[in-house]
């Protein structure tokens, strides 16, 4: 996690605390525990399995403009070198637009046919 955001995190937790009303120590730990949860769910690393191979993906997001992106990257060590991206607002979306654009490069380098990206969406 880069620092600014973990700044960032800190400084808005410690400004909002100055604007709740006081009560129990067990109020505020509920509230920062889902905070929290709400944080590290933004980020996400997990792999699937495509035309037989094992490949990474992640997801990341990031301040542009003041408004909230998420970076999708997806790579199949052990296959190709080709890497998926994706930059989109939508943290659902940025998955299928980063595979897409492996699947597009894949293709383009031969590596990956028509009618094997047909039958492994057919197969899903």
């Amino acid at each position: 996690m880069k620092l600014s955001v973990v700044f960032t995190v800190l400084l808005v937790g410690v400004m909002t605390s100055s604007l709740l009303p006081t009560c129990e120590a067990q109020g505020w730990e509920v509230v920062a525990a889902a905070v929290a949860e709400k944080i590290a769910g933004l980020w996400v690393d997990d792999h699937m399995t495509f035309l037989g191979h094992t490949c990474q993906y992640s997801v990341n997001p990031k301040i542009k403009k003041l408004q909230l992106y998420f970076k999708g990257r997806m790579w199949c060590p052990g296959w190709t070198s080709i890497r998926g991206e994706a930059e989109t607002r939508s943290r659902s979306g940025v998955v299928t637009k980063t595979t897409q654009d492996f699947v597009r490069k894949a293709f383009e380098s031969g590596i990956v046919t028509e009618e094997q990206a047909r039958a492994w969406l057919n197969n899903k």
